[in-house]
């Protein structure tokens, strides 16, 4: 009898299990399936299209989605990579700003022909002169309207404009600066290449046309001169050009008119006035935009009444009421010497520029 599991015929000959014992060691798992170049069109797809019976798989298609989700990372990568590469060193690069000028000073001393006129009050000769005309402090320092030129926008134009705006009233009419002797806030506005210029002109300064510590501000030495009154006259202009692709200049004409009496008998004496004409001229790269700062390239001063003798360099020395201006004139100019130029001038101050006091 054949057992319940034999088939009717009995067991059949040769190995059991068939031919199928040779391809079990064969797994055509989801990964071999995915991974064949062909693949067999459905009966439908070959009954409607009348195509083949197998197609050609694309490469991609037979690329799992995990891989193909780190293959479109890498190639994004990749292209972020170029580009900022290409950022980096495209032939299309930025001008190179000027390099950085030393600070040119010229200070010229303006001598009465008279006595210096004085007065009890300062009003009495703000009144009584052409600084009547002039406005109180800052209202006296306005800025023109700002217009973008060819490679800078109108913000940029304004920046410049704010920023010597900031220098002119901080180096002029502040009384810190003026008889305290504190430049710091005027040395934080200047660009890092004219540090060194700036701290050598304060610490050893000199008649040499670079290192005056009068040409990076309006300075008065503090125990010989006091401030009769706090509110300075002033009036100027600014303009700005294009000075290159890479840099704006700025250039102001101010006038600045200050009331003094001599410190040691503040109170005591009369009242005169000081008149300090100033020509800057300011230069800013797109770095100086950024970081807030100035290149101060040209520094011309008219101040007076004034000895021409006066040493100027540290501080100015203006003349008091009553007082007249040295019979000499600058020291004499020996063309044949060596190491620096001497830059004395002078100038005679215009009666017209005196103030009138008033008769009692």
């Amino acid at each position: 009898m054949n057992g319940p599991g034999d088939p009717p015929e009995g067991t059949p000959e040769g190995p059991q299990g068939g031919g199928d014992e040779e391809y079990r060691s064969v797994v055509f798992d989801e990964s071999f399936v995915r991974a064949a170049r062909l693949q067999e069109f459905s009966a439908r797809e070959r009954m409607d299209d009348h195509a083949p019976a197998v197609r050609t798989r694309h490469a991609w298609a037979r690329v799992s989605a995990s891989r193909q989700v780190l293959l479109l990372v890498i190639l994004i990568a990749l292209a972020f990579g170029t580009a900022v590469y290409m950022g980096l060193r495209h032939p299309y690069k930025e001008p190179k700003p000027p390099a950085a000028e030393a600070l040119r000073i010229a200070i010229v001393p303006l001598a009465p022909r008279d006595p210096v006129p004085g007065a009890p009050a300062a009003r009495d000769l703000f009144d009584n002169s052409p600084a009547g005309r002039l406005r109180d402090g800052v209202e006296g320092v306005t800025l023109p309207a700002a217009r973008r030129t060819q490679n800078f926008s109108e913000s940029l134009v304004m920046a410049a404009l704010a920023t010597a705006k900031e220098y002119t009233v901080k180096s002029a009419l502040d009384p810190g600066v003026l008889v305290g002797g504190n430049q710091r806030a005027v040395r934080l506005l200047l660009a890092p290449s004219q540090l060194e210029q700036f701290d050598r002109s304060f610490s050893r300064p000199a008649d040499d046309g670079q290192h005056a510590a009068t040409g990076w501000l309006v300075r008065f030495d503090p125990g010989q001169v006091a401030l009769a009154d706090r509110t300075v006259r002033s009036q100027g202009t600014f303009t700005v050009v294009e000075a290159s692709p890479a840099a704006l200049e700025v250039s102001s004409d101010h006038t600045f008119v200050y009331a003094l009496r001599p410190a040691a008998k503040a109170g005591a004496t009369d009242v005169s006035l000081f008149v300090v004409r100033r020509m800057l001229r300011f230069r800013f790269d797109r770095d100086d935009l950024q970081e807030h700062h100035v290149q101060v390239l040209q520094s011309q001063t008219q101040a007076g009444p004034e000895s021409c003798s006066a040493e100027d360099a540290s501080f100015l020395r203006p003349l008091f009421a009553g007082e007249k201006a040295a019979t000499e004139g600058p020291a004499g100019t020996d063309p044949y010497a060596t190491g620096a130029t001497t830059t004395d001038l002078c100038g005679t101050l215009a009666p017209s520029a005196q103030p009138t006091p008033p008769r009692h």
